[in-house]
């Protein structure tokens, strides 16, 4: 199966080539950059999934307004660890953040069908980056079971140089 063709990634597309016409270095190289490829879809992974915690509870704290009360205290961010005391104003017309310092003012309602777009989008990227991850790691596996067999035909070409090695 993988001795007969895999995968290379070439910018955006997939180009498929032989693997066993590749050399042991080039191999090596294709399976390094497939990790790094694959590392690099985790950290992804990592940050839409952070991106879409933070949007749930965003979702979740536009519910709650709807029973607050005007003058109500509440804990204002100012950072991601400091907070200060404050009082809500206007809580059917939350203040939402809509990326890059940019507020919006909307009813709760929008609010909350706002976070719930960009929870279902997050997640629509999740699984994209998912399903490139799982081609990915096929693509390596294939490629070490290749590197696997040509080292086992060198060995059995070389029996000498085999036992001298060990």
């Amino acid at each position: 199966m993988a001795g007969n063709a895999g995968q290379k990634a070439q910018g955006e597309n997939m180009q498929k080539i032989d693997l066993t016409t590749l050399t042991l270095p080039q191999l090596s190289q294709l399976k390094q950059q497939l990790e790094q490829d694959l590392s690099l879809y985790q950290d992804s992974l990592q940050t839409l999934k952070i991106a879409q915690t933070k949007f749930q509870e965003s979702a979740e704290s536009a519910e709650k307004l709807e029973s607050t009360q005007e003058g109500a205290p509440i804990l204002v961010p100012l950072t991601g660890s400091m907070y200060v005391p404050g009082k809500i104003s206007k809580p059917e017309q939350p203040l939402i953040d809509i990326g890059t310092g940019y507020y919006a003012e909307n009813t709760i309602e929008q609010a909350k069908s706002y976070f719930k777009r960009k929870v279902k989008f997050v997640t629509e990227q999740m699984e994209k980056v998912q399903m490139l991850g799982i081609e990915k790691s096929q693509v390596r596996d294939a490629v070490a079971e290749v590197m696997d067999l040509k080292v086992q035909a060198q060995v059995a070409a070389n029996p000498q140089q085999a036992a001298v090695r060990a």
